[in-house]
């Protein structure tokens, strides 16, 4: 494979993203969908690839119809079998310079204060995603195994895709390599997709829903985004900056700075890999091995952190702008997931097809059962503005939860956006591609842990969240609500007392 190839991929991304916007510019449907160019781009890349256009073209060689490029275009798609193959090792790259920045710029709250706001949501979400492992692993071991031959490790798939998304299922490839399962991670990468959809659809029926039966306390039946807004566009007098210059481009690109910042992180994730490897390998690998199938995008988000906290402590200028690491992400993600999306083997979703469909309907319904019967009585106010954004990313990553709160809660008049951040802070080192996620298939397959003992540490840790929101935190709000209560009518007392008197 030539340099020149790997820069003809990149570039043949470039014009299937602007192709992409321009579809979503124009087309009505994406709109009301709310779906991203990059998804747009994938499904482009994917019905151009080898299964799809290349099936195609090889009916046609078949038959003696272009004999020549029908050939070449039946093994490698449109695009070729090199381009296909760059294409194929980028998603596994770029999903640790997205985690890398997850929390680059932001300021770490204090304890206090992120479970105070973020406590419901918190408790939520951890139950949400555990029970995705819950009914997941359960379906494997009563369903997918004995009747389909499925490996149990499918039962992780609920959360790789839909909590995870299609950056965590690209970048845990090697893991389903390693175990032995390749086609866990073209499943995954379906399950994203159907998870984004379902997140978008279910999301914005369950927002006409409340907005008629008054479950919103901000939006109606009638509110709609404008024109521009649904077709992904800014409009003029709302544009802001993208990024704000902490340097003078003189010495160095503000962009090139926030770069070799994410690269360190990625760097000391890399270091934190090896050495725990290393200590495995010293003490205890021949018992249980788990960090040998670990991917590095989890690590690299914790060098982030590490990187952040040094930040914290020595950093007098402020030189880190959290924009301008978010440019650095979303472009990363929007590369990551259309390249993931146009390598994803549908004939391996066709070969598991029973399977997909049945972990994927399984998660779409307890997704839904939690936020209808969970949130209302977990989240103690504005349940449906914060609920919708944990639906919206149990299903479909966080960008679609917060797609779901700008729909019904455009003017940030509640409390869903910081509840959700803070929550952010605790919940991504775990799940949704963090550590529990990253060493779920491998705790799996382990003869330590196996499948029955992930099931029953999942179970705990939802029952131990569900009982935090449900009771503790639950408990405590009404306490604090009604200790404001009597502090506001003695307020009022007072005043009227003093108003007397005068």
């Amino acid at each position: 494979m030539t340099p020149a190839t790997v820069g003809l991929a990149l570039l043949l991304l470039g014009v299937l993203l602007l192709i992409s916007k321009l579809v979503r510019v124009k087309w009505k449907l994406t709109q009301r969908l709310y779906l991203p160019a990059s998804i747009i781009g994938g499904a482009i890349a994917l019905l151009l690839g080898p299964d799809v256009f290349g099936r195609l073209m090889g009916l046609l060689a078949d038959r003696g119809i272009a004999e020549g490029f029908a050939e070449r275009a039946a093994e490698g798609g449109l695009f070729g079998v090199d381009v296909m193959t760059v294409w194929s090792s980028l998603p596994g790259l770029l999903i640790s310079v997205v985690f890398a920045g997850l929390f680059l710029g932001k300021r770490m709250p204090k304890l206090r204060e992120a479970v105070d706001l973020a406590g419901p949501n918190l408790a939520f979400g951890i139950s949400v995603a555990s029970g995705q492992y819950v009914i997941g692993l359960l379906l494997a071991l009563l369903v997918l195994v004995p009747v389909f031959n499925v490996p149990v490790i499918s039962g992780a798939l609920i959360e790789i895709g839909f909590l995870g998304g299609h950056g965590t299922a690209a970048g845990l490839g090697d893991t389903f390599d390693q175990v032995g399962w390749a086609e866990g991670q073209d499943l995954a990468l379906g399950m994203a997709t159907v998870g984004l959809l379902s997140g978008i659809i279910v999301g914005i029926v369950l927002i006409n829903w409340g907005a008629r039966r008054g479950k919103s306390s901000v939006i109606d039946a009638g509110s709609k985004g404008t024109v521009n807004e649904q077709a992904g566009l800014v409009e003029r007098e709302k544009r802001s900056s993208g990024a704000i210059m902490t340097i003078h481009p003189s010495s160095m690109d503000p962009l090139t700075l926030h770069f070799g910042l994410v690269s360190v992180a990625v760097l000391i994730g890399q270091l934190l890999l090896m050495g725990l490897q290393a200590l495995e390998q010293a003490l205890w690998a021949d018992r249980i091995e788990v960090m040998a199938y670990v991917p590095l995008f989890p690590m690299a988000m914790i060098g982030g952190i590490v990187l952040q906290l040094f930040i914290d402590r020595f950093d007098k200028n402020g030189i880190v702008d959290q924009k301008t690491v978010e440019r650095v992400q979303g472009f990363s993600l929007d590369v990551l997931i259309i390249a993931a999306m146009a390598t994803l083997s549908l004939q391996a979703i066709a070969d598991n097809f029973a399977a997909f469909a049945l972990l994927t309907v399984a998660g779409v319904l307890w997704c839904v059962f939690a936020f209808l019967f969970l949130a209302p009585r977990m989240m103690p106010s504005f349940w449906f503005e914060r609920g919708i954004g944990e639906f919206g990313q149990s299903l479909g990553v966080t960008a679609t939860g917060l797609v779901l709160m700008r729909v019904v809660d455009p003017e940030l008049k509640t409390p869903a956006y910081p509840a959700f951040g803070y929550k952010q802070l605790i919940f991504e080192p775990f799940f949704g591609g963090g550590l529990i996620t990253a060493a779920a298939i491998p705790l799996i397959v382990s003869p330590q842990v196996g499948a029955l003992g992930f099931l029953a540490f999942m179970a705990v840790v939802m029952a131990v969240s569900l009982f935090m929101g449900l009771f503790v935190l639950r408990r405590r709000h009404r306490r604090a609500a009604a200790a404001a209560g009597e502090t506001a009518d003695g307020a009022s007392a007072t005043s009227g007392a003093s108003s007397e008197a005068s």
